[in-house]
């Protein structure tokens, strides 16, 4: 079959083979040309945004491009011997150049990243610099005594890296040395591990409660005639037409002490008038708003794998002496696995990432690693860390993801 397909030629002459080649290139090219706008706008608008941010997690060139002097003779230095008086007199010229071009304040917030309490030591320090002689170790000893302490030049060292790891060993709560060596942090302030421990906890609660729930609702939406399950199918999407932050907002008025759900609690009996259920302002509050907010995803693809799953099979099933249980079990399911995955992935994904209702409702207890990147993001200005945490996230998501391809297979994942 090639060789008559080899042999034959177009009117022109052109081989057959040859001119399907061809043709299916331009088709190819005049998709690609299609789709160009919506590629290039995520690229640019999505893509490259989130690329830059995240590599601001290992790169920081601030104190590298404001201190020159003095982070040309820190990369030679080792990290633990004394200072020299090259050093020191390194240092006085680049905190006079600093005020100067008044990019002190950046230096010296940058620092005390490192090394908490070092940011006044840098400002005031700075305003001294012009005065300052030599000997500058002995000139600078006067000024502030914290300057001859080796740990203010090694939170230096580590600040003058331009490429670093150190952002990504405080979000795994671990800390990066002017020698190279990594360290745990202090008891007191490894909080990050548990936050990301937190969020997928989570994550899978909601994802498996969403499943119970939606499992139930699509397979009756399924099985129900046309007309009742597209009123169903509306009652499901009518949460879309609401606003997440009021969604969000309605469920503080319920979850409250003096809320309907404690209200109910009290006239069926499940709970004394001055002995109420705490639902809010804590983790139960982040999983109740968030199963009900994301449970939607969870509806949708599997309603869409059944309503392909033709009845007859379960009929078959049955005819062959299979009971209600067992054709439904094991005939029925098996079938609408794609849209399981397809949507317990969907929501998985979506809650592991959301702010909005942890934020609302989450209290202490119920915050996640989402909120904690917010803070760094727009409080604390620490974009380093924060982009640091993101890709700390990125990479545990991609790993999952792996996991779930080898376990389950995204072949299987099927939308409709």
């Amino acid at each position: 079959m090639d060789t008559i397909v080899e042999t034959l030629k177009t009117a022109d002459g052109t081989p057959l083979k040859k001119k399907l080649q061809q043709s299916l290139f331009r088709n190819k090219l005049r998709a690609f040309g299609l789709v160009s706008p919506l590629l290039i706008f995520l690229l640019f608008l999505f893509v490259l945004p989130i690329a830059l941010l995240l590599w601001q997690g290992v790169y920081d060139p601030r104190f590298s491009n404001l201190m020159p002097e003095t982070s040309n003779i820190l990369e030679d230095w080792d990290g633990v011997s004394e200072p020299t008086e090259d050093m020191y007199a390194a240092l006085v010229v680049d905190l006079v150049n600093a005020k100067k071009n008044k990019t002190i304040g950046k230096v010296a917030t940058r620092v005390n990243r490192e090394l908490s309490g070092t940011r006044s030591l840098f400002t005031s320090t700075a305003r001294k610099a012009s005065k300052l002689k030599a000997p500058f170790k002995k000139s600078l000893k006067k000024v502030k005594k914290k300057w001859v302490e080796i740990e203010t030049w090694q939170a230096m060292k580590v600040a003058s890296n331009v490429y670093t790891v150190g952002f990504v060993a405080a979000a795994l709560d671990y800390k990066l040395n002017a020698d190279g060596s990594i360290t745990r942090q202090e008891e007191d302030r490894r909080i990050h591990i548990k936050l990301f421990i937190r969020t997928l906890e989570i994550s899978l609660i909601v994802t498996l409660a969403s499943l119970l729930l939606g499992y139930p609702i699509a397979y009756l939406m399924a099985s129900l005639p046309l007309r009742t399950s597209n009123l169903l199918l509306i009652l499901v999407l009518l949460p879309f037409w609401t606003s997440l932050l009021v969604r969000t907002t309605a469920w503080i008025a319920m979850l409250q002490g003096e809320g309907v759900m404690n209200d109910l609690f009290v006239v069926f009996g499940f709970a004394e008038d001055d002995d109420r259920f705490s639902l809010i302002y804590n983790k139960t509050g982040v999983l109740i708003a968030m199963t009900h907010i994301l449970l939607p995803f969870m509806v949708l693809p599997i309603y869409s794998v059944m309503k392909t799953i033709s009845p007859s099979y379960v009929r078959a099933a049955k005819s062959l002496g299979a009971t209600n249980w067992t054709a439904f079990w094991r005939v029925y399911v098996p079938q609408t696995i794609p849209g399981v995955g397809a949507g317990a992935i969907l929501v998985f994904i979506l809650a592991i990432g959301y702010y909005i209702t942890p934020a609302l409702v989450g209290g202490q207890d119920g915050q996640m690693i989402s909120n904690f990147i917010d803070f760094h993001m727009r409080k604390s200005l620490n974009w380093n860390l924060a982009a640091a945490m993101g890709l700390v996230l990125l990479v545990i998501i991609l790993f999952l993801f792996w996991i779930y391809d080898r376990v389950v297979g995204i072949d299987n994942m099927k939308l409709g």
